[in-house]
C-alpha cells in the first residue's frame, strides 16, 4: 500500500532483544526496540521505517478498528446510570439507586424484558467511585468463574496449580510459571465464558508443557477444540474490555509482530 507511513512514538527498553510493534489507544503506533549501546540498534530508523511500510495495510487496518471501538464504547454512554457495559460477553444497562440506608454499595444482575441490567445500589457511606463499586463486583464475579473452570479442567489435564492469582493485566488474559502459579484478568468475566475457559485452558495446558508447539496445541484443542475462535474474538474485542471501565484504559500490548532484527 502506498502513501506516507502513519506516525510513530519510539521507545527504548534494556529488555527488548527486537524490534516489537505495539497499537496504542492514546497513543498510537508504538515501536519499542534494544538500548542504542545494542549492537545494530544505534540508529534504528531505517528497520523501523521499512518494517512498519511492509505491514502499512494491516497497522491502518487495526487503527481504524480502535477507532470504530471507541466510538462505539462511547455511544453505549459510558460508565453511568443508562450506559451499557458487557458482561458475560452480553451487554447489560447500568441502572444506578441511591440507597442511603444501606452500610455499603451492593451490584445486582437482573433480567428485564428489553435487556439485562446491572443495578447499582450506591449509598452515601460509600465513597467509591461508580466505576470503583462495579469492578469490585466484576473482580468477585471473575475469581468464581474462572475457579470453577480450573475445576473442571484440572483432573483431565493432570495437573493441580499451586496458586491462583486475578489481577488487572494489560498485556495478557492469563499467564503461568514454573512453579505452576496462574494468574489471570478479571477483564476475562466481561468475556463469553468461552473465551474465560479457553485461556483458562491454556494457561492450565501450560502447567504439563511450556512453549506453544504442536503438542501444547493439540492438548489445550483436546479441552477446547474452538479455541482458536475464541482467541480471535478476545483479540477483536480486547480495547473494549480494557477500556469497559476505564476512560484512560490502554490496550497494554497488541503486536503487529513480535520481533524483527535489525
Amino acid at each position: 500500500m502506498a502513501g506516507p507511513l502513519p506516525p510513530y512514538t519510539l521507545r527504548r527498553s534494556a529488555r527488548s532483544r527486537h524490534l516489537r510493534v505495539t497499537i496504542d489507544p492514546a497513543l498510537g503506533i508504538v515501536v519499542t526496540v534494544p538500548p542504542a549501546t545494542r549492537r545494530g540498534w544505534a540508529r534504528p530508523e531505517a528497520t523501523i521505517e521499512r518494517f512498519l511500510y511492509e505491514r502499512q495495510s494491516w497497522l491502518r487496518r487495526h487503527l481504524e478498528r480502535i477507532e470504530r471501538q471507541q466510538a462505539d464504547l462511547a455511544a453505549r454512554g459510558g460508565v453511568r446510570d443508562g450506559g451499557a457495559i458487557r458482561y458475560r460477553g452480553e451487554l447489560h444497562r447500568i441502572r444506578v439507586v441511591q440507597a442511603p440506608g444501606a452500610r455499603r454499595s451492593s451490584v445486582d444482575r437482573v433480567g428485564g424484558d428489553d435487556h439485562d441490567e446491572l443495578v447499582v445500589r450506591l449509598t452515601s457511606r460509600d465513597r467509591r467511585s461508580l466505576a470503583a463499586v462495579l469492578e469490585a463486583w466484576f473482580r468477585d464475579r471473575a475469581r468464581g468463574a474462572i475457579d470453577r473452570a480450573i475445576e473442571r479442567h484440572v483432573a483431565a489435564l493432570g495437573v493441580s496449580p499451586a496458586a491462583v492469582t486475578v489481577r488487572d493485566q494489560r498485556s495478557r488474559w492469563g499467564s503461568a510459571s514454573r512453579q505452576c502459579r496462574l494468574s489471570f484478568s478479571w477483564r476475562l468475566v466481561l468475556a463469553p465464558p468461552e473465551a474465560l475457559e479457553t485461556v483458562v485452558i491454556h494457561e492450565l495446558a501450560h502447567l504439563r508443557v511450556f512453549g506453544h508447539g504442536p503438542a501444547f496445541w493439540a492438548l489445550v484443542a483436546s479441552r477446547r477444540p474452538d479455541h482458536l475462535a475464541w482467541r480471535r474474538w478476545l483479540r477483536t474485542h480486547s480495547y473494549e474490555l480494557h477500556a469497559a471501565l476505564d476512560d484512560t484504559a490502554t490496550l497494554g500490548s497488541v503486536d503487529v509482530d513480535r520481533r524483527a532484527s535489525a
